[in-house]
């Protein structure tokens, strides 16, 4: 049976748009609903960093990623920032889980301080408020101590502060392989079943 919770995924102006292009696609794939996000600067990151180039209006970016994902119309769905009759702007309609994937620590700010000035950081303090599941990617380095006071506030707060930090014990071979690697770590998060890596000691013994 194909999921049915839409889970909501934002990306930022960080560096590190695969991370979440990667990420929504892996959900699409399993069949799960996906609410997308985009700031500005996202979009302008996503131009230098891939050979993708989003059109300027929600309605757009959504018929662009149909295509290109090759999924149904209604699987996807893409919001404008100040688009607040959205589900996820109420808890009512809240999604499953939350992702900032890549997030920047401006974003990341935002959110801890409840500033809900936008429907992201709107979505972000909803997840909060109503116990669900907020992970954010956070993409920054080196980190200053407002950024880990921000970061251990949100924690407390219920959210999951997961950084870009790819690992090589799975013997990466390329970029593909370290996207992989922390696109896996966010669907173990959000609990969604996943073949991108295998797990820790489950890894072929040399020895052997």
């Amino acid at each position: 049976m194909k999921p049915t919770k839409p889970i909501c995924v934002a990306i930022t102006g960080a560096s590190g748009a695969a991370y979440g292009l990667r990420l929504i696609e892996c959900l699409l794939h399993v069949g799960h609903p996906v609410y997308l996000l985009v700031t500005t600067p996202g979009q302008i990151v996503i131009a230098m960093e891939t050979e993708l180039k989003f059109p300027g209006r929600p309605a757009d970016i959504e018929r662009f990623l149909n295509t290109h994902y090759g999924v149904d119309e209604g699987q996807l769905r893409v919001f404008g920032k100040d688009e607040w009759t959205a589900p996820m702007a109420s808890g009512s309609g809240a999604p499953e889980a939350m992702v900032v994937c890549p997030c920047t620590m401006g974003t990341l700010s935002a959110i801890a301080c409840g500033s809900s000035r936008n429907l992201m950081e709107r979505s972000a303090d909803v997840m909060l408020k109503e116990r669900k599941k907020l992970v954010l990617v956070a993409r920054e380095t080196p980190l200053s101590a407002i950024h880990l006071e921000n970061m251990l506030r949100l924690t407390h707060a219920g959210a999951v502060i997961l950084p870009a930090n790819p690992g090589f014990y799975h013997n990466p071979t390329g970029i593909n392989d370290l996207v992989d690697f922390v696109v896996a770590r966010v669907l173990d998060q959000i609990g969604v079943e996943h073949d991108l890596i295998g797990r820790w000691g489950e890894q072929h013994d040399p020895e052997q």
